[in-house]
């Protein structure tokens, strides 16, 4: 799985992928690679070709974030962490990687999707690379158009002054990605934010009960802290968060 993402986001990245052929045998270190004195066309377009490879495989990662379920897995995990005032209790490394499964998991049918209709057709020869990208393209649409608010994605719409599309398959990415974005976020948020409510009541109570008793300089933090996560504990709090995650979607 991990194989195919990694030559699938860059086919998605506005086409940018083509079969480059090798260059001849020269004296510096990247073949091919002459501005200055090259008068040869195809040799100045393999060039660009390679750099703009590059380019793209240096914002892959961002790219995987952004049109795939990951902001929100992962901004839920942080409110959970926050909520329970744990700290950097689980670390990062283990949220995030818990995200990119549960990504991979989520995204799988959509992978398999453009893996089929676009990847193995476009490694194959039997389709051009603009096809490809187009066919590689829809499946993520659809399931990034399921997600979005009707509300974000005419704001990015109005403001380029886009016509209004007749299916989804006609929504530019250009507008479509940061409107899932925002929406992802809002959901997120709406999510973290009923998470939050209980743990809030409990650090209520126990500071109202501290200040009751007089014991002013005792935080309420460290006394809440141990009958937060008892409560995540008894009600399988992890089990709950990522059902109602996977549900979500």
């Amino acid at each position: 799985m991990l194989r195919k993402l990694a030559i699938l986001v860059p086919l998605l990245s506005l086409g940018l992928i083509s079969v480059v052929h090798a260059a001849a045998p020269a004296d510096t270190i990247l073949p091919g690679i002459d501005f200055g004195s090259s008068s040869d066309p195809d040799k100045v377009s393999n060039t660009m070709r390679i750099i703009l490879l590059i380019t793209v495989l240096s914002i892959a990662p961002a790219i995987l974030v952004m049109m795939t379920c990951f902001t929100r897995i992962i901004v839920v995990f942080g409110f959970v962490r926050n909520a329970l005032g744990t700290q950097q209790i689980p670390p990062n490394q283990v949220l995030i990687g818990l995200s990119l499964f549960m990504t991979f998991f989520i995204m799988g049918p959509t992978f398999t999707e453009m893996n089929q209709n676009a990847l193995q057709p476009f490694l194959a020869g039997k389709m051009t690379q603009q096809e490809a990208f187009k066919s590689a393209s829809d499946p993520l649409k659809e399931f990034m158009a399921k997600q979005t608010r009707e509300k974000d994605l005419a704001l990015f719409m109005d403001y380029a002054k886009m016509k209004k599309p007749e299916q989804v398959n006609d929504i530019p990415l250009t507008a479509l990605v940061p409107a899932y974005a925002i929406s992802e976020l809002k959901t997120a948020f709406q999510m973290g934010f009923m998470i939050f409510i209980p743990f809030l009541v409990i650090d209520m109570i126990v500071s109202s009960v501290l200040m009751s008793m007089g014991m002013m300089m005792l935080p309420p933090v460290m006394i809440s802290l141990p009958f937060k996560i008892l409560l995540f504990i008894l009600v399988d709090g992890w089990h709950l968060i990522v059902k109602s995650l996977l549900v979500s979607f």
